[in-house]
């Protein structure tokens, strides 16, 4: 009588390849592609300038050119407004309306490997605070800017928050859906501290230091500490729990510098299109609060 065994070999051999198989694409795979669309060159189309906007081109101190819109303010104080990742100034005129409305006058910026500033793409913002430097040259250098404030979307509030200790002329930062930026920053939170938890996120950091040849930067938390009186405004999307904790021990570890909108129920930055009347108010206070002088 023919044995089964050597059937039933071959097909355990098999199982328990398709089982690596799929590990090493959850586990390997996976974050190395995130890393790969991080690191992946972002050139959103940019529609034609705003009325009332001009556009400008900046130079950062380490060669790269900027593309940016420009309008001057009514009111003395300039918005510094900074998209997501993988998007551009474009995703940018509702909030850019929004401001002006108000008489803040607002430099929405192209970081650099986005829309059609140039440079290499890190959609992590890594490299972001150069970016915010060449903004804040542009702006101080202009006779009719008194105050400066910030605003940034995402990865561009991440970025704004990294800058706050280097720039104090940045004098107010609004942030909405602000979370982390480096592999320091995840392990704040006790929840993201088992290895089961942060192995992806390790393999993904770790490719992005490859394919961009960056460093990773300081937590958002270390600069928000560090930049002693700049005042913040964070926005976090209810219905993401994550944002919602990171959010929380930013506001909790600064303290009262920090004003925290738990928008309910919304999405990752959401929460201008669900609740346009509030976010403006919300918004527009702020910077009142701040910046007038």
């Amino acid at each position: 009588m023919k044995s089964n065994y050597p059937t039933l070999l071959r097909w355990l051999r098999r199982f328990f390849l398709v089982i690596l198989i799929v590990l090493f694409a959850l586990y390997i795979g996976l974050p190395v592609g995130m890393a790969v669309l991080a690191t992946y060159p972002s050139k959103e189309a940019v529609g034609a300038t705003p009325e009332g906007f001009i556009d400008i081109a900046l130079e950062t101190d380490d060669g790269v050119t900027l593309a940016g819109w420009y309008a001057p303010p009514q009111n003395g104080a300039v918005i510094l407004l900074l998209h997501g990742a993988g998007g551009s100034r474009e995703d940018l005129r509702l909030y850019a309306n929004m401001l002006g409305q108000h008489g803040y006058g607002v430099l929405a910026l192209d970081l650099r490997g986005h829309g059609a500033s140039g440079g290499k793409t890190n959609r992590l913002g890594w490299t972001g605070t150069r970016d915010v430097g060449a903004a804040l040259a542009y702006l101080q250098a202009q006779p009719e800017v008194r105050r400066i404030g910030g605003l940034g979307i995402s990865m561009g509030g991440e970025v704004l928050l990294g800058a706050a200790a280097d720039y104090p002329a940045l004098a107010a930062i609004a942030a909405d859906g602000a979370t982390r930026r480096c592999l320091d920053e995840l392990l704040t939170l006790p929840s993201e501290r088992p290895l089961v938890r942060n192995f992806t996120a390790r393999v993904m950091y770790a490719a992005v230091q490859v394919f961009s040849g960056e460093k990773p930067p300081k937590p958002l938390l270390h600069e928000m500490v560090a930049a002693k009186s700049t005042p913040f405004l964070l926005v976090a999307a209810g219905a993401n729990l994550l944002e919602v904790e990171f959010n929380r021990l930013f506001a909790e570890t600064v303290g009262e510098r920090v004003e925290l909108w738990v928008a309910p129920d919304v999405e990752h930055t959401a929460a201008f299109k669900r609740y346009p009347d509030e976010y403006e108010q919300r918004v527009i206070a702020f910077f009142d609060r701040t910046l007038a002088k």
